[in-house]
């Protein structure tokens, strides 16, 4: 890596910095950071005032390179997410003028506040990295990520997200309530939204990309492999469960926790990096398939789903 940092010095680097910002929150933290490093964009669900945006906006001060903001509402359209097709009149010619998709980081802050039709602007960009329009293809920065925020579904203005964004996303976290100790120091003006303006980058776009790169080659056991294979299975089988994850999900799983690893220091994944992030990368794509009304219900599916998978021993 250009700066020569490690993929877990950037990792911890990436933890500590947040942490700054968003106090209280460690374990949510790390796991926001393995799927980064997995490559795959967070979905932040909570309700209004739990610091969901702030924790999105720390995470793209952290990370470096450009920063875009999408602000989820009832009248935001396709071309205002990904850009549209204009006439120059001094040149006499067509150019495409990029939305603000186009950047590394892109905050779309209460995604389920934008239609359907808005939100599907963001398929093709989280799955392949690029945005057709007009007849062009244009290619997006690397890394790209996409961190969005919502509010509970059910709540006056909000449109559920379909499955397929659903799917996208590689994990989905809940902030919660802070403990008291971090309620009192947000109380004294430590954190939050004063320390925002003082959070520097600590890590550049190419050795962030390299981090990702070698989290992906990150050895697993095949036994590792096996057990991530045997809770797909099981979603597949289970009787709430109307059709179980994807392959691209169970892929997901496995360089989620391969991220996980990293940022407990390790070069290898065991069973307990699988199961530390088979919640937040299941759970809401067992949710869109159960059609559950709330999270709690589809977390106590993967909890369930998890105790009924012998773990293998490494």
């Amino acid at each position: 890596m250009s700066t020569g940092q490690t993929a877990a010095g950037i990792a911890e680097a990436l933890v500590s910095n947040v942490e700054r910002v968003v106090l209280g929150k460690t374990e949510v933290l790390r796991l926001v950071v393995a799927a980064l490093l997995a490559r795959g964009h967070v979905l932040i669900e909570d309700a209004p005032g739990m610091g969901k945006t702030l924790l999105a906006k720390a995470l793209a001060r952290s990370l470096g390179g450009t920063a875009g903001r999408v602000q989820g509402t009832v009248d935001l359209l396709p071309a205002d997410i990904t850009g549209v097709t204009v006439f120059e009149q001094e040149q006499r010619t067509w150019e495409f003028r990029a939305g603000p998709l186009f950047h590394n980081v892109v905050l779309f802050d209460e995604i389920n506040r934008a239609t359907p039709r808005a939100q599907a602007a963001l398929l093709e960009a989280m799955a392949e990295g690029q945005v057709s329009a007009d007849g062009g293809v244009y290619p997006l920065p690397a890394p790209f990520f996409v961190l969005a925020t919502q509010n509970p579904n059910g709540e006056a203005g909000t449109f559920p997200l379909v499955s397929g964004e659903y799917d996208r996303f590689a994990i989905c976290v809940s902030l919660g309530l802070p403990d008291r100790a971090s309620e009192r120091a947000l109380l004294r003006g430590v954190g939050g939204r004063s320390a925002l303006e003082d959070l520097a980058p600590v890590v550049d776009p190419e050795s962030f990309v390299a981090a990702c790169t070698d989290v992906e080659q990150l050895y697993a056991a095949p036994a590792v492999e096996d057990y991530v294979l045997d809770i797909a299975d099981a979603t597949r089988s289970h009787g709430s469960v109307t059709l179980g994850i994807s392959p691209r999900a169970t892929q997901l799983l496995l360089q989620v926790a391969k991220g996980h690893a990293v940022v407990d220091g390790r070069s290898y994944a065991t069973p307990d990096d699988v199961q530390a992030v088979a919640v937040a990368v299941l759970a809401h794509r067992l949710g869109s398939d159960m059609h559950t009304v709330g999270a709690s219900a589809s977390r106590a599916a993967v909890e369930e789903l998890l105790a009924s998978v012998a773990v293998p021993e490494i």
